[in-house]
């Protein structure tokens, strides 16, 4: 595990209600505790990881536009996990693209740990871009939305 990866998981423990992690990735083990220390113990030499964003194969907006051309007000995910933009498969979105919203209101929900995070808009404003599709792991600070 690299320590790019291990700086996100600290991140995440720190910005989040949660006080204990805990991430298996073939034979690493990495237990973080907040207000603790991070412990790692490799079981044996790790396998070359091949990470998704070396070959991006899906476009990163419903317009297929790259993230860089868009303009407005980004909101970014606050933690790992899935990205959903309804409350239940069967729910209509919380947002859609043309749509305003107003800060607070839930735009999107991101489950980690089997855990649904309720997403709230951080400013006022029309939905321009929705960048994830539904069901697709984000990362921290990967943007989701663009508002005007």
């Amino acid at each position: 595990m690299d320590l790019r990866k291990l700086k996100k998981l600290i991140d995440l423990v720190q910005e989040s209600g949660i006080a204990e992690l805990e991430i298996t990735e073939g034979e690493e083990k990495v237990k973080i505790v907040k207000g603790g220390v991070v412990v790692t113990a490799p079981v044996a030499a790790p396998a070359p990881v091949v990470e998704a964003r070396a070959a991006p194969s899906t476009a990163s907006g419903p317009a297929g536009e790259p993230e860089p051309a868009q303009e407005g007000h980004v909101v970014k995910a606050p933690m790992v996990g899935t990205f959903y933009r309804s409350p239940s498969p069967d729910a209509k979105p919380f947002v859609e693209v043309g749509q305003a919203v107003k800060e607070g209101d839930t735009i999107c929900i991101i489950e980690a740990m089997k855990l649904m995070n309720e997403i709230e808009a951080d400013a006022s404003g029309t939905v321009k871009a929705i960048l994830v599709e539904n069901g697709q792991p984000v990362e921290y600070g990967q943007p989701l939305f663009i508002l005007a």
